[in-house]
């Protein structure tokens, strides 16, 4: 055995090696919507490895059960060949990864070689598990059966995520009418937290939208027929007629540790994008009017109680260097014509993305804990101000420069710390000393134990107006219990008619809803397809869902949208409340995605088939 458990562990290190490395860091197949069937096909693979892995660890399989093993074994062979052929088909193979999968193959040989003689004298011996314990090699194999069957779970999760609706399905973006003369603008850094909400908000106005991202599956999956993509600034033609510019593009800066070669891809991600943006600006016959470029407070430094506005100097720290740079890189576009408005983010809160999660999900399992002193100051900003002002900057000719993208109100790390503590209701008793945090995280944790106090001087004086001015009420908008329609009249119901459960269900609604809510229609959606189609909505999109509609405008589909309706409704308001306590909203959202929705939708089209086929044999 000892033999076999040697290949076995050369097996599972080379096997790690190709997931970790060509898998995972290299083609990062998990984050792409294209990869969803080469990752069943490892999930698969991996949860019959973990299997095998901990079968031979601790036990000699008899009689009829060496069958069960075998037929294990043999069922991962076909799943490997389909593996192989799929990532062949799907995409290019770097010389490494052929060869290593070559020696896998080949070692898998061996394994069953060996294996085979070892099962058939177990199954001449009387039908029994037997427990043996093979010392350390048992312990090994168990680690690598833990270890391939966490990785069978997360790819499942990927698959899982690739294969429910895109985002702009679930999430409809309601495009406002296009003008006589539509604007057009091309946004970079499109598909992270901002630029999400951004792009989103100009397509609700009527603009064009040109999102430019290396990530087109990804772009494709957020906004759907509502952009153009562009992966290639050069395949832009100069004849193209781009009228803004918004440039949100650059890699996350609070992560991984700011070594040489880090500090050297956060400049490069953002700098050499920004000259990108403006080499474009110079090829194209007419140059856009303005070009609005991120930068950030970091370039102010640690300055701790000072007042600063836009007229505060850099310092030659690594965060201020790195936004001295970006910024001089967007400014080359005065060059050419252009407008340009250098907007300084502050700390960006978000229900969705940012900052906030990150800070709110420790102190919701009651772990929230006072960073250093808690005077640093935190200048901050809501998500729906830093867009609204982003489209202040495009369309207000007088602004340019600098511009302090932050709330009025900034607050100390303390008051943030509490405030979040007090909307969650949840402790606030833990502090953890700067020592540590700066033992840990190097210059990194400048971030996090000093601050910059920064008001907004040119955004108010050039009329800007805050809807969210307050920290308290901002993280009372953005972490509140109440559904994003709540304050809102429901006005409209669509749903599947052909489907006999949908029908019976809104109808049974319908009932409930007419007293309450009388402004509430339910509408057949099969026979309306054409309503949701500023959203881009087909009807294979609205056969799968329920979409609701408020009195704003705004839609929420699938699960939440049934929630939304139950908690309007007393006799199912229980149902809503259960089905949105966090853990198990996850798990009643992928059943509705995964099962139910498709299910129902199927069997619908299955039916309605059924009985056109009746008809024309009567007929």
């Amino acid at each position: 055995m000892n033999l076999l458990f040697t290949l076995i562990t050369v097996q599972a290190v080379m096997g790690a090696f190709d997931e970790l490395w060509h898998h995972e860091i290299k083609e990062r197949l998990p984050a792409k919507r294209a990869a969803a069937r080469e990752l069943s096909l490892h999930a698969i693979r991996e949860l019959l490895y973990a299997f095998i892995f901990f079968a031979l660890a601790w036990y000699e399989w008899h009689g009829a059960w060496a069958v069960l093993l075998a037929a294990v074994v043999i069922i991962e062979i076909p799943i490997t060949l389909l593996d192989f052929i799929e990532e062949d088909r799907t995409r290019h193979l770097v010389p490494l990864e052929r060869v290593l999968h070559t020696v896998l193959a080949i070692n898998l040989g061996l394994m069953l070689a060996l294996l085979a003689p070892i099962m058939l004298g177990w199954w001449r011996a009387p039908a029994a598990i037997v427990f043996v314990d093979y010392g350390a090699f048992s312990w090994l194999l168990t680690l690598f059966a833990a270890g391939v069957f966490a990785w069978s779970v997360r790819n499942t999760l990927a698959v899982l995520r690739h294969r429910r609706p895109p985002e702009w399905v679930r999430d409809p973006i309601v495009a406002g009418e296009k003008g006589p003369v539509t604007r057009t603008v091309l946004v970079s850094g499109a598909t992270g937290f901002v630029g999400g909400h951004l792009v989103r908000r100009l397509v609700a106005r009527g603009d064009s939208v040109i999102v430019y991202t290396r990530d087109a599956d990804r772009a494709l999956d957020r906004f759907g027929p509502h952009v153009y993509i562009a992966t290639n600034l050069d395949a832009i033609e100069s004849s193209a007629r781009i009228d803004a510019i918004v440039n949100l593009a650059g890699a996350r800066i609070l992560g991984l540790p700011w070594t040489r070669r880090r500090r050297q891809t956060l400049i490069d991600s953002r700098v050499q994008t920004t000259r990108a943006l403006v080499a474009l600006c110079a090829r194209l016959e007419r140059p856009p009017r303005v070009f609005v470029s991120a930068s950030a407070i970091g370039l102010y430094g640690v300055r701790n109680d000072q007042r600063l506005d836009e007229q505060g100097a850099p310092q030659s720290i690594f965060q201020s260097v790195l936004c001295q740079q970006w910024e001089e890189a967007a400014i080359a576009a005065e060059a050419i014509g252009a407008r340009v408005v250098r907007l300084r983010f502050g700390l960006v809160f978000g229900r969705d993305g940012g900052a906030l999660p990150s800070l709110a999900r420790p102190v919701r399992f009651g772990l929230g804990a006072v960073l250093g002193s808690g005077k640093q100051w935190v200048s901050w900003i809501h998500i729906d101000d830093l867009t609204r002002l982003i489209e202040f900057a495009l369309d207000k000719p007088s602004m340019r420069g600098a511009v302090n993208a932050v709330s009025p109100s900034p607050a100390t790390h303390l008051q943030v710390q509490h405030t979040l503590a007090r909307t969650l209701n949840r402790p606030m008793w833990m502090r953890v000393p700067a020592f540590f945090v700066r033992a840990a995280l190097g210059e990194m944790a400048q971030l996090l134990v000093d601050g910059q106090r920064v008001v907004p001087r040119r955004a108010l004086a050039s009329g800007f107006v805050f809807r969210h001015p307050d920290l308290r009420a901002a993280l009372a908008d953005l972490l509140g219990r109440r559904a994003k329609t709540a304050d809102a009249e429901l006005t409209e119901m669509y749903y599947n008619g052909e489907c006999p459960v949908c029908n019976a269900e809104m109808s049974h609604y319908a009932r409930l809803c007419a007293d309450s809510q009388k402004s509430l229609r339910f509408i057949d959606s099969m026979q309306r397809p054409e309503a949701l189609a500023a959203c881009g909505l087909r009807t294979d999109h609205l056969e799968r869902r329920v979409y609701l509609k408020d009195s704003k405008g705004r839609i929420v589909s699938g699960l939440p949208a049934l929630i939304e309706l139950w908690l309007r409704m007393p006799r199912y308001r229980w149902l809503a409340k259960l089905t949105s306590v966090p853990g198990l909203n996850r798990v009643s959202v992928a059943l509705y995605d995964h099962v139910i929705a498709p299910g129902l939708a199927t069997w619908a089209r299955v039916r309605l088939a059924r009985q056109q086929r009746e008809v024309l044999s009567r007929s």
